[in-house]
């Protein structure tokens, strides 16, 4: 694994294994209790949600929740946001877009992290518990049995997340920005690195994505098909 140079890879290795060391824990603990007490699971929304409210606070009262940069129009931020409502809700429409973005977009930024500042600032410790305790989210739930992806979710995720990017690729041309990086490829190493130039990358994603979903949809394949 090639860390970034903002990271050393023992620290990096460290925070990797301590996402699903927490969420095998949690969803110990969520077994343990009764099928209907949602306080833990309500607990874990809440604090992503604060997490969300301060980071966002803490720009803004800074200066630098700047228009049009700045702002929360990445992937890993709208898979954020809907693992929230995930976890607040369990509304399995929700879930079938969380999950694929959560374990196979959120962990790769984990991975391979755009860090802009040395570890442990402040910027790059948010990044990490923010990206982190998304993957967690999704990992905690799966496992702890209270959420699964339904025959279908495959589909439905690459959809939702094609809207989305539509919406902000329109943003970017509007305003020159780079979000989902539909203009440029990232400075660091990435996944993005070994799919072709622009726009050729951008169309290979779309492949690397179906193929990603579909191996984490296997596991529940069988399962689906007797519902």
């Amino acid at each position: 694994m090639e860390s970034n140079s903002y990271i050393t890879v023992p620290a990096h290795v460290v925070i990797l294994g301590a996402v699903p060391l927490l969420a095998a824990i949690l969803a110990a603990v969520q077994r343990r209790l009764s099928p209907e007490f949602k306080g833990l699971r309500v607990g874990f929304a809440v604090v992503l949600l604060l997490d969300v409210i301060w980071w966002y606070g803490y720009l803004a009262f800074h200066g630098q929740l700047t228009f049009p940069e700045n702002l929360p129009l990445e992937l890993c931020d709208a898979t954020l946001c809907i693992m929230i409502i995930a976890l607040f809700t369990l509304k399995p429409v929700v879930f079938d877009v969380a999950y694929y973005y959560a374990v196979a977009g959120t962990s790769m930024a984990l991975l391979t992290p755009d860090l802009w500042e040395a570890f442990p600032s402040l910027s790059t410790v948010q990044f990490f518990i923010a990206h982190g305790l998304v993957v967690t989210g999704a990992l905690y739930l799966v496992w702890s049995k209270q959420a699964r992806p339904r025959a279908g979710s495959v589909g439905r995720a690459l959809l939702a997340g094609n809207i989305f990017a539509a919406i902000v690729g329109i943003f970017d041309w509007l305003f020159r920005t780079n979000y989902m990086y539909l203009r440029a490829k990232p400075e660091s190493a990435s996944l993005l690195n070994f799919l072709g130039p622009w726009p050729w990358y951008i169309l290979a994603t779309e492949g690397v994505a179906l193929g990603l979903f579909l191996l984490l949809y296997l596991p529940f394949r069988s399962s689906s098909a007797t519902r």
